[in-house]
């Protein structure tokens, strides 16, 4: 029983490692050939678990063999438009100009429950405010609006807001990641001023804080009181 439970703990933990290695997509984005080695590789691992006869070795080199052949497949379809569109298949127009694609439906075997219920994930109830559709080699429903459905952009009021760039968290939990602060260009000494001026005397006592490129800072506390400021402002 020891061997097994050993065994089991050593699978898991390469099987994780290999799952990584192969990227990071989530499960409903794979490729058709990543789902089934990914699907193979939770059988193959399994088989030194039957018993505690079986080597480990019945279980890590098959899924090596996988990884191989997944980076393999992989290269291939980067190189290969039609290798890609042999393993991965090509999107499919399922509405175009407003119209649903009657024929290319068929040719799928996706009907119209299936493209309604894929709307309503995306937040459209009504069919006919899509004016394109496009169900793409994972599965996932690519939609475009009609003009006059769309949301309301800054580009269409002729407004410039400013881009705040990237959010970084630079306390977690009361703990300080002075990387990525300095990914934004600030200091130590700096973040310190603006917690003082919102009533924080040590780093230990945020919660969380978050701050954006522009130097905006959002603050919050363990009792779930929020406050914002800038760094540059101090």
């Amino acid at each position: 029983m020891f061997n097994v439970i050993i065994k089991t703990a050593i699978l898991y933990f390469f099987a994780m490692l290999v799952i990584r290695l192969m990227g990071k997509r989530q499960a409903g984005e794979l490729q058709p050939f990543e789902l089934i080695i990914a699907v193979m590789i939770a059988e193959v691992a399994a088989t030194p678990m039957d018993g505690p006869g079986v080597p480990i070795t019945y279980g890590i080199v098959p899924v090596v063999v996988l990884l191989v052949l997944h980076n393999l497949l992989a290269y291939v379809s980067i190189k290969s438009e039609k290798a890609r569109a042999f393993f991965s298949g090509k999107p499919s127009i399922v509405i175009h100009k407003g119209i649903v694609c009657r024929d290319e439906l068929k040719k799928l075997s996706y009907n119209l429950n299936d493209l309604l219920e894929q709307l309503r994930n995306k937040d459209v109830m009504n069919i006919g405010d899509v004016h394109y559709a496009v169900l793409e080699t994972n599965g996932e429903l690519s939609i475009m609006l009609k003009p006059e459905k769309r949301p309301l952009t800054p580009q269409d009021m002729n407004m410039m807001p400013q881009n705040p760039g990237f959010c970084y968290d630079v306390i977690l939990d009361g703990k300080l990641k002075i990387k990525n602060l300095e990914r934004l260009g600030f200091t130590v000494n700096q973040l310190e001023h603006i917690l003082k001026t919102h009533k924080f005397k040590h780093v230990n006592d945020v919660f969380l804080a978050m701050v954006d490129e522009t130097g905006s800072v959002l603050i919050q506390d363990y009792r779930g009181h929020q406050s914002t400021g800038s760094i540059n402002n101090g």
